[in-house]
């Protein structure tokens, strides 16, 4: 169908980059999907809907974001159906269109309102450490320092292998944010000289831990050592229906389709040598201080009730 090939065109072009919105990406290709069906009932419409979200899933088995875009458009059009009365199936259809349009435009809406939301955290003369790339905390940080009343630096780990931290430190240098980048390997020489750790997020799960890129935990623990908060900033359609309690828990990403490679160096590693290069780690809950959400501050623990009123 067209509407998959206008997914996989934009996938196999952006999901490489860190500011490509999977989730509303996906709802979008749904919402076409019902625009384009020939159902003549909601049973075929769901069948349709269905088969649809596991064939986008099939892109990328490891993005937590693909993933919660499909379930939380699927399971709002059960709900909408069952709590509702329509005159006729093309009534149905319109309506599910609009709840479709609703949670697009929530999504794109979502980093605009974290921003404010995680605005009030951050002070003049603070020293902020990041991990690497993330939309929504650029986003933030920039937002932060728009008003022109607080001047604050980022400290930016380099994100080996694939680098992002360069990015990071370009797009907040734009903005006039002074920027230090240091070794990923450095996070717990520089942890004393920072006041806040703020980390985007691939997915949020019911225990109101996290899954962001490989990192992440180990930033989390240094942050905690130290007793500095580590605040998280990411959209609630990233909620995960998921529980992992080992980093063996996670889905990751086959070898051949992640978009970078073992660190090279001068002096090639001996054929018998494995390269073990995960994308993703798993923060627990009882490593954060606070998620910056669209939906509000949230707790770690608060995360489970939003969690259930959105899919349950």
């Amino acid at each position: 169908m067209a509407v998959f090939e206008k997914f996989k065109a934009e996938w196999k072009k952006n999901h490489a980059g860190e500011d490509y919105v999977s989730s509303v990406a996906a709802i979008k290709t749904l919402i076409d999907v019902i625009k384009n069906s020939t159902a003549t009932t909601m049973m075929e419409l769901e069948i349709e809907l269905k088969c649809a979200s596991d064939y986008l899933r099939k892109f990328s088995k490891s993005s937590i974001s693909l993933m919660s875009g499909c379930e939380l458009y699927l399971r709002t059009v059960t709900r909408s159906v069952q709590t509702s009365q329509y005159k006729d199936f093309n009534d149905c259809k319109i309506n599910l269109l609009g709840v479709g349009e609703t949670l697009v435009a929530a999504g794109l809406a979502a980093v605009s309102q974290i921003a404010r939301y995680g605005d009030q955290f951050i002070n003049d003369g603070m020293t902020v450490l990041t991990n690497g790339y993330d939309r929504v905390v650029s986003q933030l940080l920039i937002h932060s320092a728009a008003s022109k009343t607080k001047h604050f630096n980022v400290v930016v780990t380099e994100t080996r292998p694939n680098g992002s931290g360069y990015k990071m430190a370009k797009v907040l240098s734009d903005a006039g944010i002074k920027v230090i980048v240091i070794l990923d390997c450095a996070v717990a020489y520089s942890m004393s000289k920072v006041d806040m750790v703020l980390v985007g997020a691939e997915g949020l799960v019911e225990n109101g831990g996290i899954i962001n890129r490989i990192g992440t935990y180990q930033i989390a623990l240094v942050a905690k050592a130290h007793k500095k908060p580590f605040y998280v900033a990411a959209e609630s359609y990233k909620f995960a229906r998921m529980f992992p309690l080992y980093q063996t828990d996670l889905p990751e990403m086959k070898e051949e389709q992640r978009p970078w490679k073992p660190l090279q160096t001068e002096e090639p590693l001996p054929e018998a040598t494995e390269v073990d290069n995960p994308s993703q780690d798993y923060t627990p809950p009882n490593q954060i201080s606070l998620l910056f959400t669209d939906l509000g501050v949230l707790t770690p623990s608060a995360v489970s009730d939003e969690l259930i009123k959105l899919y349950y």
